[in-house]
């Protein structure tokens, strides 16, 4: 069993591996873009989750979309601050520590950090349950990520 990564220790740790790396600039054309592209992902993905039986083996790609769009999302939000993150790990700690207004679940994100990796680096298929487990926790983050980013995209 993974042992549980605390947020202040892999925060305290990216801060001294050099993983928040500080932009000259915010491209606020650049995060519009990543945004609708991880959007009009999210309608596939939406779409596909509802139409696909549990018994079929599309989990594994509809979990993972899920997961890319709130990783884009994320990234996007965090290019607001001119800050940009050299792995996902340090991206989701960035976000818990310095946005905590977002109400973030650390525990969750590394939860479904550590499950598509599982999938992509060691053939470890996310199944039907694996989706129930997160699938809507992924919605709720993904509706809110996506609002936040709207609203700085506003400013």
């Amino acid at each position: 069993m993974r042992k549980e990564r605390i947020l202040d220790d892999v925060y305290a740790a990216c801060e001294t591996e050099g993983s928040f790396i500080p932009l000259a600039k915010i491209n606020k054309e650049q995060i519009k873009s990543m945004a609708g592209i991880a959007l009009v992902d999210y309608e596939s993905a939406k779409g596909w989750a509802k139409e696909t039986p549990k018994e079929s083996g599309k989990w594994n790609a509809i979990y993972k979309i899920h997961y890319d769009v709130l990783h884009t999302l994320a990234e996007a939000f965090v290019l607001f601050d001119a800050i940009k993150t050299k792995t996902h790990e340090a991206l989701f700690a960035y976000l818990c520590k310095k946005h905590e207004e977002l109400i973030l679940d650390w525990n969750f994100l590394e939860k479904i950090r550590t499950k598509r990796n599982g999938s992509i680096y060691y053939g470890s298929p996310i199944s039907y349950e694996d989706w129930k487990e997160a699938g809507l926790q992924m919605n709720v983050y993904i509706n809110a990520m996506k609002k936040a980013v709207e609203e700085k995209l506003k400013e």
